[in-house]
């Protein structure tokens, strides 16, 4: 399986004059949990996950104030459309991170999560199977 198989077609795109507090709404709205963050000055790809936001906001700082530049990954590890997801999940394990930018043309086309690896390889979830109840057989009176 490849990675355009598995990979969301949703790629919210910052920059880098956000505060992180922005970054999280427009990240919450969207349901994801990494930005794609685009310099215009530098003409570079970088990204800001949940867990960077996460961390600041550890460490005290403020989302109001905190700008994403500082926060952003800017050595980023690009994954093609056309890569394994296990090429995806190699790159993801030697790097310790957990998202890559997809790269079709220079152009960011999706971002690939370890989550959606997951669920490419798992089995499909299925309901639980409720459990049987007994038949209580009533006796006519006699």
């Amino acid at each position: 399986m490849l990675v355009r198989d598995a990979m969301s077609t949703v790629v919210l795109t910052i920059g880098p004059d956000h505060t992180l507090r922005q970054a999280a709404a427009l990240m919450s709205a969207r349901r994801v949990g990494a930005a794609v963050v685009l310099d215009p000055d530098a003409g570079a790809l970088g990204i800001l996950t949940e867990r960077d936001v996460l961390n600041s906001v550890g460490l005290g700082q403020s989302p109001d104030v905190e700008r994403v530049h500082a926060h952003t990954t800017t050595e980023v590890v690009f994954a093609t459309p056309s890569w394994t997801l296990e090429e995806a999940a190699r790159a993801m394990a030697h790097g310790g991170f957990r998202h890559l930018i997809v790269l079709d043309g220079g152009e960011a086309v999706g971002i690939v999560s370890v989550r959606d690896i997951i669920r490419c390889w798992a089995p499909p979830r299925q309901a639980p199977a409720l459990p049987q109840i007994p038949q209580v057989r009533q006796h006519a009176p006699a």
